[in-house]
C-alpha cells in the first residue's frame, strides 16, 4: 500500500536568469513496510524533495499524496495535523530545543501529541539501542553532533509515525553507529509496517534499503 505518492513534481528557485530547476518531473512511490534510499551529492535537491514529501514545501507543479490525501487540497492547519499524526522527520539541523534536556525533549512531544506515542518501555529500548540512554539529563549543547543526531532519530521515532522521512541521518556517525541506525530503520519498516525514506550521500546505508534511487541533475531514477 502506497503511503506516499508523488506525481510529476517540479520545483525551481530564483527568478529570471537566476532561476534554477532543482526537481524535474519527479514521480515516486513509497509503500508501507519498505525502506527507500535516495542517493545524491550535496546540492542535488535531496532535502528539497524530502520537505516536499512531508508537506513542508509545496511543488511548483505536480501532486503529493499522503495516505491517499492530496496535500494541495488541504488547508495549512490540516497539513500540520497530518504531519503530526503520520510523519516523523529526522532533519539535518536536529531541531532539538537547547533549553530542554534530552528527557524533556520527549516530554514536550507528549504535550503536543498526547496519544499514539511509544510506551515508556519501548522508548527505553530505543534509547538503549541508539546508545543514548545515559544522556537523558544532558542538554543538546553538551552533546556531540553524533549524539544529537541519535537523539533526533529517537525523537522522530517516538511518535510512532506511519512515515519516516530522514535527511542525512547518519552524517555524523561512525560505521558502527551507522549499522545500528540502519538496522533500526529497516526494522521499523519491515516489522512495524512503516514507510521509511532516507535521503543521503552515505553509501554505507545501501545494504539496508529495499529500493535505491539516484537523484542527479534534478531527475530521479531507480536502480534495478
Amino acid at each position: 500500500m502506497a503511503a506516499i505518492e508523488l506525481t510529476n513534481i517540479d520545483k525551481s528557485f530564483g527568478t529570471g536568469i537566476s532561476r534554477v530547476a532543482v526537481l524535474k518531473d519527479i514521480s515516486f512511490t513509497a509503500d508501507l513496510g519498505e525502506l527507500s534510499l535516495i542517493l545524491g551529492p550535496s546540492g542535488s535537491g535531496k532535502s528539497t524533495l524530502l520537505t516536499i514529501m512531508g508537506g513542508l514545501q509545496t511543488p511548483d507543479k505536480g501532486t503529493v499524496l499522503i495516505d491517499q490525501q492530496d496535500l494541495g487540497e488541504l488547508s495549512s492547519k490540516q497539513r500540520d495535523q497530518l504531519r503530526l499524526n503520520k510523519i516523523g522527520f529526522v532533519l539535518q539541523s536536529y531541531n532539538l530545543l537547547p533549553y530542554l534536556n534530552i528527557r524533556d525533549q520527549f516530554k514536550l512531544v507528549d504535550r503536543i501529541k498526547r496519544q499514539g506515542n511509544l510506551t515508556a518501555a519501548a522508548l527505553d529500548h530505543l534509547l538503549e539501542e541508539l546508545g543514548i540512554d545515559q544522556l537523558l539529563n544532558q542538554y543538546p549543547g553538551e552533546l556531540s553532533g553524533g549524539q544529537n543526531q541519535r537523539v533526533a532519530i529517537a525523537r522522530a521515532l517516538y511518535t510512532d509515525p506511519q512515515i519516516i522521512l530522514a535527511d542525512e541521518p547518519t552524517a555524523a556517525l561512525d560505521s558502527n553507529r551507522v549499522r545500528v541506525v540502519g538496522k533500526i530503520l529497516r526494522q521499523m519498516a519491515q516489522d512495524h509496517r512503516k514507510a521509511v525514506i532516507v535521503v543521503t550521500h552515505d553509501m554505507r546505508l545501501r545494504e539496508f534499503a529495499d529500493h535505491i534511487y539516484q537523484l542527479m541533475d534534478g531527475r530521479l531514477t531507480k536502480e534495478e
